[in-house]
């Protein structure tokens, strides 16, 4: 099972000509599911529709309750901003978990659930993206909380682990994705651990998804690793089990970066019985 999580940067920049490029990134991996934050809507278009129309994929949009912020940067109060899920298979459920906020800050922040009728078993699937402040760290540790017991209540009834895809904001080793990951730390939820996917990858790879290479990311600003694919334990017999990682859409396409992010692409193990072969 192919995973990708990315950040579209919403309708910043030369958002027309960006989609086209986010568009052949998406054809080019044929990703299984897709986790998407900043994920636009107005005007009777929703940029995870038309990806999914064209993809031929079902998919699953969450609106932010509170865009205004976002609206007042964009010039712009008719355009909503959220979380999307893309995925090969049918969406059997899904639901929306409003997290927490600073004082005075709320920026409308959520995580998205979706569960995915995959091939054998059904897949927990979540896409978030937490607050970008660079000192609200202790926001970010609220939020994770808030998550993990939103993933406790919604991973039940298959053997798959839970995926919780998103742009944490965050640095691996910083108190909200130890606190997330819960194995150096104690858990959010208690008894459930999550694995950093990049825990697999190859040392040696590039890894920071936030790069001042990228044009649409300030100078100066450091380059590192704030998109993350977390997986729980395997299932029987590797099931869920993180194959390969690699970044991905860190480059221009047609003279445009797609986002101001790069992606994060995983394959998982779909089946016990392959995880023998």
């Amino acid at each position: 099972m192919r995973v990708l999580t990315w950040n579209l940067w919403w309708r910043f920049g030369p958002w027309e000509q960006r989609r086209k490029a986010i568009l052949t990134v998406l054809r080019e991996l044929r990703p299984d599911v897709v986790g998407l934050q900043e994920v636009w809507a107005g005007g009777g278009e929703n940029l995870a529709r038309w990806l999914a129309d064209d993809l031929d994929m079902h998919w699953a949009w969450a609106r932010s309750r509170a865009p205004q912020i976002w609206q007042r940067r964009l010039g712009d109060q008719t355009v909503d901003i959220g979380n999307a899920v893309l995925s090969r298979w049918p969406i059997a459920d899904q639901a929306v978990a409003q997290l927490p906020h600073g004082p005075g800050m709320d920026d409308g922040r959520l995580a998205l659930y979706t569960r995915l009728a995959a091939p054998g078993h059904d897949v927990p699937f979540f896409t978030t993206h937490l607050t970008s402040s660079t000192d609200a760290s202790a926001v970010r540790c609220a939020q994770v909380r808030a998550l993990a017991w939103f993933v406790a209540a919604h991973r039940t009834g298959t053997a798959f682990p839970p995926v919780v895809t998103g742009d944490f904001n965050a640095w691996p080793d910083s108190d909200e994705i130890r606190l997330f990951g819960g194995y150096k730390t104690s858990p959010a939820a208690p008894g459930q651990i999550f694995y950093d996917g990049w825990e697999y990858a190859d040392p040696a790879q590039a890894s920071a998804t936030w790069n001042p290479a990228n044009p649409f990311v300030a100078p100066g600003d450091p380059e590192v690793r704030v998109d993350y694919i977390h997986v729980g334990p395997p299932g029987p017999g590797g099931l869920g089990h993180v194959k390969t990682i690699r970044r991905t859409g860190d480059r221009a396409v047609d003279g445009v970066w797609p986002s101001d992010h790069a992606a994060v692409l995983a394959e998982l193990e779909l089946t016990a019985e392959s995880a023998h072969a």
